[in-house]
């Protein structure tokens, strides 16, 4: 869910990983999210690889929400609805630079709050009460779908 794909070689280097096994990841996702049902989608452009929200529900997506939220920043929020709360340096390992502006952006808008780490430099993100509200989500339901995806991994 980079803000760009990323390379068998970037992601080896980020996780410490050897390409054998980044292979064997890559495999497993494809496996994964080719199911119909899935929303999210593994996409290979040149060697580069991102998961991204299928383009078929793009649309679909776009109706469901406030107007003035784009694309990028959609997805942003939903990889720290996913999570729950995430540190913002890992955020921006997922989502790319770009989301230091989609961060921006979903704080005045008051989608998110943003709380300093005790023992760090980075600050944790999380939903806020009108995400809840606009959204009409409850901390149950997203608890209910990280437990989904867990069981299907």
């Amino acid at each position: 869910m980079k803000g760009r794909p990323i390379t068998k070689r970037e992601l080896s280097e980020i996780t410490n990983s050897d390409i054998n096994s980044i292979n064997e990841a890559i495999k497993d996702l494809k496996n994964k999210y080719s199911n119909p049902s899935s929303a999210i989608e593994l996409n290979d452009i040149n060697n580069s690889f991102s998961l991204e929200l299928k383009s078929s529900l793009n649309e679909f997506v776009e109706d469901l929400l406030p107007s003035d939220l784009k694309t990028a920043e959609l997805r942003t929020l939903a990889t720290i609805a996913i999570k729950k709360k995430i540190l913002q340096s890992d955020l921006i390992l997922l989502r790319g630079s770009g989301a230091y502006d989609h961060i921006k952006e979903l704080l005045e808008k008051k989608f998110i709050v943003k709380r300093k780490q005790k023992d760090g430099r980075s600050y944790w993100l999380s939903l806020s009460e009108k995400f809840f509200q606009t959204f009409a989500l409850s901390n149950e339901y997203l608890s209910k779908i990280g437990n989904d995806n867990d069981k299907q991994q």
